[in-house]
């Protein structure tokens, strides 16, 4: 079948197969087993045609927010939202270089997740003690790894191949009320754009499922600088909160820092770690300043060896500047009262979704639009909305059958996988 000639119907099966499946090959080996003759050439370039179409749509949709002309998609106005942000580093090179990698370069794809939650509000603090897994020392050891980051450098290797058995709830726990809201439905927001560009993304996306109505709104990130300039700008009448789990990274590594032994260094840890989940951050701060004094401010210069990131004194400054600069963010116990989450889990697991797609040792995107088509693709389908199937719906005449072909090799921005 020549590729103009495929219908809206079978445009949406291979272009959704381009998203769900890990490589364009893995995707058009799926199509053909449904009977659609193509080639893996054909099934790259409507994945990026079709993004591309999204691309515009979404840009589109950002300038009718900025003019107050964007209307939401629904009369209904969810009980509780989140939105959540976090990044990925996906590997790209320079496009139109010949075969192979040139120029490689690590990009970050920020990907955000809006999510409507249900769950009750409460009269006093529904979980004042932390509960058992942030108490289990190789669910925390291994948490602390997996978080990566400056936090993670005073984490005791582990066998990455060796899972921790599960913590059994205690008697106390399986006897307590669910108190974290749950998720409803998810969207989601990906793209390599700046954070500049990226607030608006967002922000048109809340719009669209009238987040701003809602009675109870949180924004969750971790403590990078470019998040909390995103919900200041975008989502300032949403309660800003940090992720505590961030927080038990930076708490676990000074508590580990700044004692001699390994079950001192735990002792402390569980001190510090109950006083953040019960919104004494100003206590862990105090006990901190207290330790940088002891130690000495560490040397100036950016740390470059694993040993000079270990040092306790540069451990513990950045302890102190984690929670310093986001103690405003975790008032945990009246999130909890009020129904909303503490946790940026909902985004973490998203990234590794849209990161199963994008990323891997193998895939190199070209620059600069090579993974941005994709993204848009890859977020519809794991956004919860039928958000593909409605795209096409309203879709209009696609512009490769009007022409006759998809679109000329030139424009095509495919990844490219490297043996």
């Amino acid at each position: 079948m020549d590729e103009h000639a495929f219908s809206s119907s079978v445009v949406q099966r291979i272009v959704t197969a381009a998203a769900r499946f890990s490589s364009f090959r893995d995707a058009t080996d799926a199509v053909r087993m449904t009977g659609v003759s193509i080639s893996e050439n054909q099934v790259r370039r409507l994945a990026h045609e079709v993004g591309r179409e999204l691309i515009a749509r979404r840009d589109q949709k950002v300038v009718e927010h900025r003019r107050r002309q964007l209307e939401p998609r629904t009369a209904v106005v969810p009980e509780a939202v989140v939105v959540e942000v976090d990044g990925g580093r996906i590997r790209t090179r320079a496009a139109g270089a010949g075969p192979g990698v040139h120029e490689a370069q690590n990009k970050e794809d920020k990907v955000a997740c809006l999510a409507t939650l249900k769950g009750p509000v409460f009269a006093t603090d529904p979980c004042p003690e932390p509960p058992d897994g942030f108490q289990c020392p190789r669910r925390v050891r291994r948490l602390v790894q997996q978080m990566k980051g400056p936090a993670g450098e005073a984490a005791a290797p582990e066998n990455p191949d060796e899972s921790p058995p599960p913590v059994p709830p205690s008697d106390e726990a399986l006897e307590r009320p669910r108190w974290s809201p749950e998720r409803l439905v998810r969207t989601c927001v990906a793209s390599l754009e700046t954070s500049a560009s990226f607030g608006p993304m967002m922000a048109a996306e809340a719009q669209e499922r009238h987040f701003y109505a809602a009675p109870r709104r949180a924004f969750v990130a971790d403590g990078s600088a470019y998040n909390w300039s995103i919900q200041r700008g975008y989502f300032g009448t949403f309660e800003p909160i940090v992720d505590f789990l961030h927080a038990v990274c930076y708490v676990f590594s000074s508590a580990a820092a700044v004692r001699a032994d390994e079950a001192s260094g735990w002792s402390q840890y569980l001190a510090w770690m109950r006083a953040c989940w019960q919104g004494r951050v100003r206590d862990v701060l105090t006990e901190l300043d207290h330790w940088q004094v002891r130690l000495g401010e560490p040397p100036p210069g950016e740390a470059a060896t694993a040993e000079e990131r270990r040092d306790p004194r540069r451990v513990v400054a950045q302890a102190r500047s984690y929670l310093g600069n986001n103690r405003d963010r975790m008032a945990y116990p009246r999130y909890r009262r009020e129904g909303l989450p503490t946790t940026s889990s909902l985004v973490e697991s998203l990234v590794g979704e849209v990161n199963a797609r994008v990323k891997s040792k193998q895939k190199h995107w070209n620059r600069p639009g090579g993974a941005e088509s994709i993204l848009q693709l890859r977020a519809a389908v794991l956004s919860q909305d039928d958000r593909l199937p409605r795209f096409f719906a309203e879709r209009p005449g696609s512009s490769f059958r009007k022409r006759g072909t998809l679109c000329h090799k030139s424009e095509g921005v495919a990844a490219q996988t490297v043996a």
